[in-house]
């Protein structure tokens, strides 16, 4: 899909798997125009700026902000942090999209908790956010990503390796479909200039692969060239560290309403598998290029740092 106006992202100075920025990157590698909405000016907006972003100040929990952000816009990518608020955001948005008199082609970044019976309090509300969005009569490609984030393990279990050469949580032995940030980015990139690639309203997006945290633990043990093992612990348990970690590393991705979420998620996870079946050859068709495993994320990402932080 060509388009002469700009594409307005939203979330692009987010950390949680960096899909945010990587989308704006990528849509200006292909020429297109990007206007950031972002709620202050930090480090982040100076790098997208660079990057030839346009950043405009606003927040998704204020129409009166978005009504602007949205003049001579035709395509939105819209997400949301695992956090509180998601509700809020969505129906802001649709009202200031009826009161800009606009009807731009929205992508929102979902996750495959988005169910009303999921037992993650975030999952039902990413849920009925999408069901304020379809309300509103929006143009709506809803992008349900049915994996974890590579980027999951070293932000939730980074400090507990690094530490204890241990990975715990309440996975157990269930297998998890997995997903590198950059490629739930080029998911994004191909729903907003390659539609015809998706059924929609909402369409599900598989994972790379499937693999168990042990399975995590020794892929890590033999890139890193040092013991990681998976101890599982109880729910409870988890997420007492994850909100512990929250509360100590204030730079760090993890915010204390993630706790309970994916701790939900795992419980949900370890009872009944994946939601979805993780597969390749889809992700492949999708975003048009082998999807990278959880191995080639170590040797690119996580062991150039661990080799960093050693000198």
């Amino acid at each position: 899909m060509t388009t002469s106006s700009p594409i307005l992202v939203t979330g692009a100075t987010g950390r949680h798997g960096g899909t945010g920025a990587y989308l704006v990157r990528r849509l200006r590698e292909e020429g297109h125009d990007v206007r950031v909405l972002a709620r202050t000016h930090s480090d982040r907006t100076t790098a997208l700026t660079a990057l030839g972003a346009e950043v405009v100040i606003g927040d998704l929990h204020d129409r009166r902000t978005i009504v602007p952000a949205l003049d001579g816009i035709e395509q939105v990518y819209f997400t949301y942090p695992i956090d509180a608020g998601v509700i809020p955001a969505a129906a802001n948005y649709a009202a200031a999209v009826r009161e800009a008199g606009t009807a731009p082609r929205t992508i929102v970044m979902s996750m495959g908790p988005a169910h009303p019976g999921h037992l993650s309090d975030r999952g039902r509300d990413q849920w009925l956010a999408e069901e304020v969005l379809q309300w509103a009569g929006l143009d709506l490609l809803v992008l349900r990503v049915a994996a974890a984030f590579h980027e999951n393990i070293p932000a939730l279990h980074g400090r507990s390796i690094d530490d204890d050469g241990v990975i715990r949580n309440c996975f157990g032995d269930a297998t998890v479909a997995w997903i590198n940030g950059r490629d739930a980015g080029e998911l994004a990139v191909a729903a907003l200039l390659h539609p015809e690639r998706f059924t929609g309203p909402i369409h599900y997006a598989p994972g790379a692969e499937e693999l168990s945290h042990t399975d995590i633990a020794t892929i890590l043990t033999e890139e890193l060239r040092r013991p990681v093992r998976f101890e599982p612990i109880s729910a409870d348990d988890w997420h007492r560290e994850i909100v512990e970690l929250s509360t100590s590393e204030h730079a760090g991705v993890v915010n204390p309403d993630m706790a309970g979420h994916i701790t939900a998620v795992a419980l949900q996870v370890s009872r009944q598998g994946p939601s979805r079946p993780a597969d390749a050859d889809v992700l492949t068709r999708l975003i048009g290029r082998p999807p990278t495993t959880f191995r080639e994320y170590v040797r690119t990402d996580v062991r150039p740092r661990q080799g960093e932080a050693a000198r």
